[in-house]
């Protein structure tokens, strides 16, 4: 396992974010904080994960202590509108149907907070979509239920299994978390390696 000279926090409950942390070898601990999500409706869609991710670090300023917080928010553009959340099935399914034969920009805002101050950068990538039936989209949201993320997809699906043709930029982006980019931004605060890592 890697720890930092500073305690890690992860800020966000997404287990897909947890398991790229822990797989990347990150010591961390795993803390929320109810966050408002709403952006100003004049700000560009390419400054929107990013303003986000600055905003969920921002709630935990006043008791940081000597913590460094990592904080992420994913958007998903289309014809330059942001696809949030779906809200049910049906809406879900506009979405995906949306998407389908076509390429959209998945963005993913990061911000770190620590004592050193907040530092934070947006990661892009582009996805090509097969041409998707409704019998696979209705498949994928009633076997998958993705009513947990930005575009109605996850890329480690099946919807993204049979139906992501390419990429241009890093698949860990598009799942939420850009983790060439955070391993580089997190070497500022060195990476040490704990007991278990030291050879006998």
């Amino acid at each position: 396992m890697i720890s930092l000279q500073y305690p890690l926090v992860l800020a966000s409950g997404s287990p897909r974010r947890k398991q790229l942390m822990t797989d990347a070898g990150f010591r961390f601990t795993i803390e929320t904080r109810p966050t408002d999500e709403a952006f100003p409706a004049d700000m560009p869609a390419d400054e929107v994960a990013e303003y986000l991710a600055r905003q969920k670090a921002a709630e935990f300023i006043p008791d940081l202590g000597n913590r460094i917080v990592l904080c992420a928010d994913t958007v998903v553009i289309l014809d330059n509108q942001i696809l949030n959340k779906p809200q049910d099935a049906a809406d879900a399914h506009r979405m995906i149907r949306s998407l389908a034969g076509r390429s959209h920009r998945v963005r993913t805002g990061v911000c770190l907070l620590s004592p050193l101050g907040m530092e934070s950068f947006t990661d892009e990538t582009t996805v090509q979509f097969a041409p998707l039936t409704d019998d696979e989209i209705e498949y994928y949201i009633r076997e998958c239920a993705p009513f947990d993320k930005a575009g109605a997809y996850g890329a480690q699906d099946f919807i993204g299994l049979v139906g992501i043709e390419r990429l241009e930029g890093s698949f860990y982006t598009v799942m939420g978390l850009p983790t060439h980019r955070v391993y580089q931004a997190l070497t500022t605060f060195g990476l040490l390696p704990t007991a278990s890592d030291t050879p006998a």
